[in-house]
């Protein structure tokens, strides 16, 4: 069966909590969500999953659908106490990231008289400076990649290290997916590189959709597609009713 650019995505998102063992994931995203789901069900089977609310979940239904069995209470105190821990992977959103991972979803525009009033910071100084996090971006374009956000409110590399080691501790960028590729931080300098091309992704057509110099080796590997068995479960157990496809339409 040939995969959609959406169930490649999942699985990229998937991919983003191998081995990251008894920890709290946090998808916010339709795509991530299933992705999430999808590596308990896989090669990820200690992650903690929630209902979106306070409960832990013993099961993994499909998108829509209520739990048949709770495993645990997660009133926000104790959700707390995880993300100041370390022990959460969040995997965000963000409606500006730069080469470094700072991230935007307050406003775009200058901050005096912004253009645009968008979530506001929220949790993002909190999540990127205490818990793994990673990003999905459904849409990779200039406008998303940006050379520099106009605020920052998740923590990129550059502002981590000036920040020092307090800053630093728990610091960690794991992934961002995109409807494109999937990129990291795993360069000398920790800014953003390409890990992979999703199958039918040109380097030009990434580079053209970045809005700063994005090297795209020769060699760069293309993500890898759902087995059989994880389109199965995308399709017949998670996702039964197609809404990634609202969310990656290509």
């Amino acid at each position: 069966m040939t995969a959609t650019r959406a169930e490649v995505c999942v699985v990229a998102c998937a991919e983003a909590w191998r081995g990251d063992g008894e920890i709290l994931a946090t998808p916010m995203g339709v795509v991530p969500l299933i992705g999430a789901r999808l590596a308990r069900l896989t090669f990820a089977p200690d992650l903690l999953l929630t209902d979106g609310e306070a409960m832990l979940i013993a099961d993994v239904p499909a998108l829509g659908e209520p739990a048949a069995a709770v495993e645990g209470w997660l009133p926000f105190r104790r959700h707390l106490a995880l993300v100041t821990g370390g022990r959460r992977h969040v995997m965000m959103g963000a409606s500006q990231l730069d080469r470094y991972g700072n991230q935007n979803i307050s406003c775009v525009g200058d901050w005096s008289r912004p253009a645009r009033q968008l979530l506001g910071v929220r949790g993002a100084p909190a999540n990127t400076l205490n818990n793994p996090t990673s990003y999905w971006i459904p849409r990779h374009s200039p406008r998303v990649l940006v050379e520099k956000v106009d605020m920052v409110c998740g923590v990129g590399y550059d502002r981590a290290a000036a920040a020092g080691p307090s800053a630093t501790r728990f610091h960690h960028i794991r992934r961002v997916v995109t409807d494109l590729a999937v990129l990291d931080f795993e360069t000398p300098d920790r800014t953003m590189r390409v890990r992979s091309l999703h199958p039918g992704v040109t380097a030009g057509e990434l580079r053209a959709a970045t809005g700063f110099r994005l090297d795209v080796p020769d060699h760069t590997p293309r993500t890898r597609s759902p087995t059989a068995e994880e389109l199965r479960l995308i399709r017949d157990v998670l996702d039964p009713g197609t809404l990634r496809n609202k969310e990656v339409r290509t």
